[in-house]
């Protein structure tokens, strides 16, 4: 078996994951299995990686963010701009719709889930981009609703994407690659969009 520094023994790993995560099931397939696949010596995962936990940040990160980073770097822009608070369905939209897309295929299904069970536990992925992380979106939300405190902006995006999490990525299930019934796509941004918008925390009473 031959391992060496170049990217294309990066390439190599993270098609060898990908492949086993679809047949398998992530939970099922380990280390030794991956640098096996691979064609690689049995600590190619931790050299190149770090660790399984690395492993999957780069599987992620590989695949998701040129799906995300373009539609979500265009709204921090415009969100910067002055006078241009966002409106929050066009931020709900933005992230929701990916999610939609990845959900139409078995591969799709399966980063979700990966992705769900990789966040939910810790709310983001450690030493990711940082559109794998709440800051940029706690920033666009705390533009557009200027009423709201920083807790309540970290609060609601929280369960905001958290909802996301368990609707698209199943975390529950074991190996999700068959098609689940989801909601409507437009219904998961209005329900979304609704609870980002509604009053501040004791307004609501007030009025």
């Amino acid at each position: 078996m031959a391992d060496d520094d170049s990217p294309s023994t990066r390439a190599r790993l993270l098609a060898a994951a990908e492949r086993l995560f679809m047949e398998k099931g992530a939970d099922q397939v380990s280390v030794r299995a991956v640098n096996a696949a691979a064609g690689l010596n049995p600590g190619a995962v931790h050299y190149h990686f770090g660790s399984r936990e690395g492993l999957v940040i780069a599987l992620l990160e590989q695949e998701l963010l040129p799906l995300w980073a373009d539609r979500l770097e265009g709204l921090a822009r415009r969100s910067e701009a002055a006078g241009a608070a966002l409106d929050v369905t066009e931020l709900v939209t933005a992230l929701v719709e990916p999610f939609e897309e990845l959900a139409r295929t078995a591969k799709g299904r399966m980063l979700c889930h990966l992705l769900a069970r990789s966040v939910l536990p810790a709310r983001r992925l450690p030493h990711a981009s940082d559109w794998f992380g709440p800051a940029p979106f706690e920033v666009m939300l705390a533009r557009s609703r200027p009423d709201l405190s920083v807790r309540e902006v970290a609060e609601r995006w929280r369960l905001a994407f958290a909802l996301l999490l368990e609707i698209y990525g199943r975390p529950l299930a074991s190996a999700p690659q068959a098609a689940a019934a989801l909601p409507e796509t437009g219904t998961v941004i209005a329900f979304l969009a609704a609870g980002l918008a509604a009053p501040a925390a004791g307004q609501a009473s007030t009025q």
